[in-house]
């Protein structure tokens, strides 16, 4: 745990190094945290659907494997909800664009 907060710390440290050296413009000063916020956001958003669509695909061919006479009454929900779990990441990925369009 001590050696996860380590590089937690050096890696934000990274993140503001470029900030302090630049110094830049008086109302230029905080704008790099929405990129790297977007950033973050969108690797979450993906990573979380990619977790729920393994559980959901994962849940169905379970199912599936103890009544095989129910594939399709199993399988159409299932398409259904992972095109909604998808649909979550593909709002995350607009919003990280709209937020990188005001850099």
């Amino acid at each position: 745990m001590r050696l996860l907060s380590v590089f937690v710390f050096a890696f934000l440290a990274m993140l503001m190094a470029p900030e302090f050296a630049l110094a830049a413009e008086a109302g230029d000063s905080g704008r790099w945290g929405i990129g790297i916020g977007a950033g973050v956001a969108i690797g979450f958003a993906v990573l979380g659907a990619g977790i729920g669509q393994g559980m959901a695909v994962g849940g169905t061919v379970q199912g599936i494997a103890r009544n095989p006479g129910a594939a399709g009454q199993i399988q159409t929900p299932m398409i259904i909800g992972l095109a909604f779990i998808e649909s979550l990441a593909l709002f995350a990925l607009v919003i990280a664009i709209f937020l990188n369009g005001n850099l």
